[in-house]
Protein backbone atom coordinates (compact mmCIF):
# COMPACT_ATOMS: atom_id res chain seq x y z
CA UNK A 1 0.00 0.00 0.00
CA UNK A 2 1.23 3.38 -1.14
CA UNK A 3 2.43 6.17 1.95
CA UNK A 4 -0.45 8.66 3.35
CA UNK A 5 1.76 10.83 2.25
CA UNK A 6 1.32 10.10 -1.03
CA UNK A 7 -2.33 8.56 -1.38
CA UNK A 8 -3.95 10.61 1.39
CA UNK A 9 -6.03 13.57 -0.63
CA UNK A 10 -5.14 15.76 2.01
CA UNK A 11 -1.43 15.46 2.19
CA UNK A 12 -1.18 14.57 -1.54
CA UNK A 13 -1.97 17.93 -2.70
CA UNK A 14 0.35 19.25 -0.09
CA UNK A 15 3.30 17.50 -1.41
CA UNK A 16 4.31 20.17 -4.21
CA UNK A 17 3.84 23.11 -2.33
CA UNK A 18 5.62 21.90 0.57
CA UNK A 19 8.71 20.96 -1.83
CA UNK A 20 8.56 22.63 -4.58
CA UNK A 21 12.69 22.94 -5.82
CA UNK A 22 12.29 19.74 -8.30
CA UNK A 23 15.99 20.66 -9.75
CA UNK A 24 16.82 17.06 -9.50
CA UNK A 25 15.00 16.10 -12.54
CA UNK A 26 16.97 17.86 -14.66
CA UNK A 27 19.52 15.68 -14.62
CA UNK A 28 17.23 12.79 -15.33
CA UNK A 29 15.82 15.40 -18.41
CA UNK A 30 19.62 15.21 -19.77
CA UNK A 31 19.52 11.89 -19.88
CA UNK A 32 16.30 11.17 -21.66
CA UNK A 33 18.50 13.80 -24.35
CA UNK A 34 21.30 11.68 -24.04
CA UNK A 35 19.80 8.75 -25.05
CA UNK A 36 17.35 10.22 -27.41
CA UNK A 37 14.71 8.42 -25.81
CA UNK A 38 11.19 9.38 -27.35
CA UNK A 39 9.01 7.24 -25.13
CA UNK A 40 9.59 6.84 -21.43
CA UNK A 41 8.05 5.02 -18.67
CA UNK A 42 8.45 7.02 -15.31
CA UNK A 43 7.23 4.46 -12.60
CA UNK A 44 6.35 5.53 -9.24
CA UNK A 45 5.56 9.06 -11.04
CA UNK A 46 3.59 10.58 -7.88
CA UNK A 47 2.00 13.91 -8.64
CA UNK A 48 3.42 14.08 -12.55
CA UNK A 49 5.82 16.64 -12.85
CA UNK A 50 8.45 14.88 -14.69
CA UNK A 51 6.32 12.91 -16.64
CA UNK A 52 4.34 16.21 -17.86
CA UNK A 53 7.75 17.90 -17.90
CA UNK A 54 8.58 15.38 -20.57
CA UNK A 55 5.38 15.42 -22.08
CA UNK A 56 5.19 19.01 -22.94
CA UNK A 57 8.74 18.16 -24.64
CA UNK A 58 6.73 16.35 -27.37
CA UNK A 59 8.27 12.99 -25.06
CA UNK A 60 5.62 9.88 -25.41
CA UNK A 61 5.01 9.44 -21.77
CA UNK A 62 3.41 6.44 -19.85
CA UNK A 63 3.26 7.40 -15.71
CA UNK A 64 2.68 4.68 -13.34
CA UNK A 65 1.91 5.12 -9.57
CA UNK A 66 0.11 2.91 -6.76
CA UNK A 67 -0.86 6.25 -5.54
CA UNK A 68 -4.46 7.12 -6.54
CA UNK A 69 -4.71 10.64 -4.80
CA UNK A 70 -0.88 11.49 -6.39
CA UNK A 71 -2.08 10.73 -10.00
CA UNK A 72 -5.55 12.35 -9.45
CA UNK A 73 -3.39 15.86 -8.95
CA UNK A 74 -0.96 14.71 -11.94
CA UNK A 75 -3.78 14.63 -13.78
CA UNK A 76 -4.43 18.24 -13.44
CA UNK A 77 -1.09 19.38 -14.55
CA UNK A 78 -0.12 21.28 -17.98
CA UNK A 79 0.85 18.46 -20.54
CA UNK A 80 -1.32 15.77 -18.65
CA UNK A 81 -3.77 15.03 -21.41
CA UNK A 82 -0.50 13.84 -23.68
CA UNK A 83 0.71 11.37 -20.57
CA UNK A 84 -1.16 7.59 -20.35
CA UNK A 85 -1.74 7.04 -16.77
CA UNK A 86 -1.62 3.96 -14.79
CA UNK A 87 -2.93 3.53 -11.73
CA UNK A 88 -0.66 0.32 -10.21
CA UNK A 89 3.10 -0.42 -9.79
CA UNK A 90 5.44 -1.82 -12.15
CA UNK A 91 4.91 -5.60 -11.75
CA UNK A 92 1.44 -4.73 -13.11
CA UNK A 93 2.87 -3.70 -16.29
CA UNK A 94 2.55 -7.12 -16.82
CA UNK A 95 -0.88 -7.86 -17.25
CA UNK A 96 -0.95 -4.76 -19.69
CA UNK A 97 -0.94 -4.79 -22.96
CA UNK A 98 2.97 -4.81 -24.01
CA UNK A 99 4.79 -1.74 -24.11
CA UNK A 100 8.09 -0.96 -25.85
CA UNK A 101 9.29 2.40 -24.41
CA UNK A 102 13.00 3.61 -25.08
CA UNK A 103 13.66 4.81 -21.58
CA UNK A 104 12.36 3.45 -17.80
CA UNK A 105 13.04 6.00 -14.77
CA UNK A 106 12.85 5.90 -11.52
CA UNK A 107 13.50 9.41 -9.95
CA UNK A 108 14.03 10.49 -6.13
CA UNK A 109 13.20 7.45 -3.78
CA UNK A 110 11.27 5.25 -5.68
CA UNK A 111 13.75 2.38 -6.30
CA UNK A 112 14.38 2.64 -2.57
CA UNK A 113 10.74 1.67 -1.73
CA UNK A 114 10.49 -1.81 -2.43
CA UNK A 115 11.37 -3.67 0.64
CA UNK A 116 11.27 -7.51 0.04
CA UNK A 117 13.42 -9.31 -2.57
CA UNK A 118 10.50 -10.56 -3.96
CA UNK A 119 8.88 -6.79 -4.75
CA UNK A 120 11.95 -5.34 -6.28
CA UNK A 121 12.21 -8.42 -8.65
CA UNK A 122 8.71 -7.92 -9.70
CA UNK A 123 9.33 -4.50 -10.06
CA UNK A 124 12.71 -4.58 -12.56
CA UNK A 125 10.69 -7.66 -14.37
CA UNK A 126 7.86 -5.67 -14.95
CA UNK A 127 10.05 -2.70 -16.29
CA UNK A 128 12.33 -4.90 -18.42
CA UNK A 129 9.57 -6.31 -20.31
CA UNK A 130 8.00 -2.91 -20.79
CA UNK A 131 11.42 -1.51 -22.25
CA UNK A 132 11.87 -2.02 -26.33
CA UNK A 133 14.82 -4.28 -27.24
CA UNK A 134 18.22 -2.12 -25.87
CA UNK A 135 16.30 0.22 -23.92
CA UNK A 136 17.36 1.51 -20.85
CA UNK A 137 16.36 1.99 -17.36
CA UNK A 138 17.60 5.08 -15.29
CA UNK A 139 17.11 4.76 -11.59
CA UNK A 140 18.85 6.40 -8.34
CA UNK A 141 19.48 5.62 -4.85
CA UNK A 142 21.33 6.48 -1.64
CA UNK A 143 24.43 5.14 -0.79
CA UNK A 144 23.89 3.83 2.66
CA UNK A 145 27.61 5.16 3.92
CA UNK A 146 26.27 8.54 3.21
CA UNK A 147 23.62 7.75 6.30
CA UNK A 148 21.28 10.08 5.39
CA UNK A 149 19.01 9.27 7.74
CA UNK A 150 21.02 11.00 10.55
CA UNK A 151 19.53 14.22 9.19
CA UNK A 152 16.05 13.17 9.22
CA UNK A 153 15.42 15.02 12.42
CA UNK A 154 12.41 17.87 13.02
CA UNK A 155 15.27 20.83 13.40
CA UNK A 156 16.31 20.16 10.22
CA UNK A 157 13.37 18.55 7.95
CA UNK A 158 11.15 21.58 9.61
CA UNK A 159 9.29 23.89 7.08
CA UNK A 160 6.55 26.35 7.54
CA UNK A 161 4.66 27.24 3.95
CA UNK A 162 2.21 29.52 3.36
CA UNK A 163 0.00 27.14 0.43
CA UNK A 164 -1.75 29.28 -1.41
CA UNK A 165 -5.49 28.43 -0.62
CA UNK A 166 -5.00 26.51 2.16
CA UNK A 167 -3.24 28.76 4.73
CA UNK A 168 -0.37 28.35 6.70
CA UNK A 169 0.87 24.48 6.99
CA UNK A 170 3.90 22.94 9.45
CA UNK A 171 6.06 19.66 8.34
CA UNK A 172 8.64 17.95 9.39
CA UNK A 173 10.24 14.62 9.52
CA UNK A 174 11.11 12.59 12.61
CA UNK A 175 13.58 9.50 12.13
CA UNK A 176 11.65 6.34 14.32
CA UNK A 177 14.17 3.02 13.63
CA UNK A 178 17.44 2.35 11.93
CA UNK A 179 17.52 -1.71 10.94
CA UNK A 180 19.45 -1.92 8.04
CA UNK A 181 18.91 -1.90 5.29
CA UNK A 182 15.75 -0.76 6.76
CA UNK A 183 15.59 2.55 7.39
CA UNK A 184 11.87 4.14 8.93
CA UNK A 185 10.70 7.84 9.34
CA UNK A 186 7.60 9.45 10.71
CA UNK A 187 6.39 12.47 8.90
CA UNK A 188 4.17 14.84 10.44
CA UNK A 189 1.63 17.41 9.27
CA UNK A 190 0.25 20.56 10.59
CA UNK A 191 -2.93 22.36 8.81
CA UNK A 192 -4.21 25.69 9.40
CA UNK A 193 -7.52 24.39 11.36
CA UNK A 194 -5.38 22.37 13.56
CA UNK A 195 -5.70 19.20 12.25
CA UNK A 196 -2.97 16.77 12.48
CA UNK A 197 -2.11 14.25 9.85
CA UNK A 198 0.42 11.68 9.66
CA UNK A 199 2.55 9.57 7.64
CA UNK A 200 4.96 6.26 8.25
CA UNK A 201 7.67 5.25 5.69
CA UNK A 202 10.15 3.20 5.27
CA UNK A 203 13.30 2.69 2.65
CA UNK A 204 15.21 0.20 1.44
CA UNK A 205 19.28 1.27 1.36
CA UNK A 206 20.70 -1.46 -0.95
CA UNK A 207 24.60 -1.24 -1.70
CA UNK A 208 25.82 -0.68 -4.92
CA UNK A 209 26.85 -4.36 -5.38
CA UNK A 210 23.26 -5.83 -4.50
CA UNK A 211 21.87 -3.17 -7.20
CA UNK A 212 23.83 -4.30 -9.88
CA UNK A 213 23.69 -7.85 -9.35
CA UNK A 214 19.76 -7.58 -8.89
CA UNK A 215 19.77 -5.94 -12.27
CA UNK A 216 21.94 -8.67 -14.19
CA UNK A 217 19.53 -10.71 -12.75
CA UNK A 218 16.35 -9.57 -14.18
CA UNK A 219 18.03 -9.03 -17.87
CA UNK A 220 20.06 -5.66 -17.79
CA UNK A 221 23.62 -5.01 -18.55
CA UNK A 222 25.20 -1.87 -16.49
CA UNK A 223 26.46 0.73 -18.28
CA UNK A 224 27.52 3.60 -15.56
CA UNK A 225 27.12 4.12 -12.32
CA UNK A 226 27.28 8.36 -11.70
CA UNK A 227 26.55 10.81 -8.96
CA UNK A 228 23.49 12.08 -8.61
CA UNK A 229 24.57 16.13 -9.78
CA UNK A 230 22.77 16.86 -6.76
CA UNK A 231 23.72 14.91 -4.05
CA UNK A 232 27.59 13.94 -5.17
CA UNK A 233 28.65 11.11 -2.99
CA UNK A 234 25.44 10.42 -1.62
CA UNK A 235 23.14 8.87 -4.33
CA UNK A 236 24.12 6.64 -7.27
CA UNK A 237 22.68 7.15 -10.89
CA UNK A 238 22.40 3.39 -12.62
CA UNK A 239 21.95 3.83 -16.39
CA UNK A 240 21.46 -0.22 -17.09
CA UNK A 241 20.07 -1.39 -20.64
CA UNK A 242 17.70 -3.94 -20.99
CA UNK A 243 19.97 -6.83 -22.94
Amino acid sequence: MPDAIFDDPTLAALYDPLDPDRSDLDAYAAVVDELGARSVLDVGCGTGTFACLLALRGVEVVGVDPAGASLDLARTKPGADRVRWVHGDAAALLTLPPLQVDLATMTANVAQVFLTDDAWTSTLRGVHAALAPGGHLVLETRVPAGRAWEGWVRDETFVRVDVPGVGVVESWTELTDVALPLVSFHDTTVLPDGRVLHSDSTLRFRSREEVEASLGACGFVVEDVRDAPDRPAREWVFVARRS
